[in-house]
């Protein structure tokens, strides 16, 4: 059974008591079996019974685990207890051996996960996807949110112009949405999901298998194999080499991150909670100003929206900016309500600006308490988007 038809089946059932089992199941291995678990100690006796010598009770041997975003992704593993044929797990022991043969590219990577993880981990728990998901940016990008392939595709998921334009993220010359990391994750997950279930009965090995070689390719190499007498599934098919390699090397990775002693590997320390804010937009706001108001380094800015091409954030395309998470959160509630125009603008706008890198009309305009359309009529711009560095505009009536 696939994972995402037990969540259809335990949805649509009517058998409570079903239900019930399969809880009470897990209820009873939570203590049994899992290395990872919160809680760590000893079933207690039964209430009443004595205890005897040299036994501790079930409260004095619990032990709190320290739990962070690595835990926490292991806890959400579903494919290490699979159990593969020989030939797929040759395919997988291959990549292991791989990445086992590198651990510093495996520390660089992970490392470069660090403001992502926790909060990706996160939208694929609320989505109740395997965890192993999670690690496709590792395949797909090194984890890189700004990473471009010569084919075109981009962001940490590496979409592809026509995918992202199909699944409504927005590109122009300000903004990428497939690099904006919450956006694109949001969108990945959406095409994974969506395939699983309309093409493979909910099958998540064929899905990524469909988002790397495209749904049509995946497809007919299942009616191929089941031609041939096979079930169709991810490990029977022949696909384009890349394809191939996928799944085994996120089954690969997975396992490293799942037991790093044993491939001798380091992780990174990565905090529970994510590494970032999100603050609503109502207006444009450049990222230098917003490093003004945040007070907050305009370079983790850069890095935390790698889609703002131009240095900032215009509500026409994206609304949502990344903060550190550690910034103001009274800052942030204003930002977020647009109660700082009055901070963003000077009393008098000067009578001229010389245009920097990264600025806009809409940005300037915001900036200085006017409207785009005042500033083009006063410079009798032709062409307002395509402002040049160190070009000079006039911004007053009695220049």
């Amino acid at each position: 059974m696939t994972h995402r038809t037990l969540r259809q089946r335990l949805s649509l059932s009517a058998g409570g008591s079903v239900i019930a089992a399969l809880l009470l199941c897990a209820s009873t291995q939570t203590f049994a079996s899992a290395p990872d678990s919160t809680f760590s100690a000893k079933s207690p006796p039964p209430a009443g019974a004595p205890s005897s010598a040299g036994t501790s009770h079930f409260w004095d041997a619990l032990a709190l685990q320290p739990q962070n975003a690595w835990s926490q992704l292991r806890n959400s593993f579903e494919w290490q207890e699979l159990s593969l044929s020989s030939h797929a797990q040759a395919r997988v022991d291959k990549w292991i051996e791989y990445y086992r043969s590198s651990p510093e590219n495996i520390a660089t990577i992970t490392q470069r996960a660090a403001p992502w993880l926790a909060w990706i981990i996160q939208q694929i728990g609320a989505r109740n996807l395997p965890g192993e998901i999670a690690l496709i940016p590792f395949i797909e990008s090194s984890f890189d949110p700004s990473a471009r392939s010569h084919r075109g595709a981009a962001g940490l998921w590496q979409f592809m112009p026509g995918t992202g334009d199909a699944l409504g993220l927005v590109r122009n010359g300000h903004y990428d949405g497939r690099l904006d990391v919450v956006r694109s994750t949001q969108a990945a997950l959406d095409y994974i999901e969506m395939q699983a279930d309309q093409w493979y009965e909910g099958d998540i090995a064929l899905s990524l298998a469909a988002y790397n070689a495209g749904a049509g390719t995946v497809n007919r190499a299942v009616r191929n194999a089941q031609r041939q007498g096979k079930r169709g599934e991810y490990w029977d098919l022949r696909l384009p080499n890349e394809t191939m390699q996928y799944v085994p090397k996120l089954h690969a990775i997975a396992a490293i991150i799942a037991d790093p002693e044993r491939y001798n590997v380091s992780l990174p320390e990565i905090a529970l909670e994510p590494a970032f804010a999100k603050v609503k937009l109502q207006h444009p706001l450049t990222l230098r100003e917003a490093s003004r108001l945040l007070d907050v380094e305009q370079s983790a800015l850069t890095e935390l929206n790698p889609g703002l091409l131009n240095g900032a954030i215009d509500p026409r395309s994206a609304q949502t900016l990344l903060v550190p998470n550690e910034a103001s959160q009274e800052v942030i509630a204003k930002l977020s309500q647009g109660d700082t125009q009055s901070e963003q603008s000077v009393a008098t706008a000067p009578d001229t600006y010389r245009v920097v890198q990264g600025d806009n009309l809409s940005t300037i305009a915001a900036r200085y308490n006017l409207s785009p359309q005042q500033i083009v009529r006063l410079n009798a711009i032709k062409r307002p988007d395509a402002l040049q560095p160190g070009q000079l505009l006039t911004l007053s009536e009695d220049t």
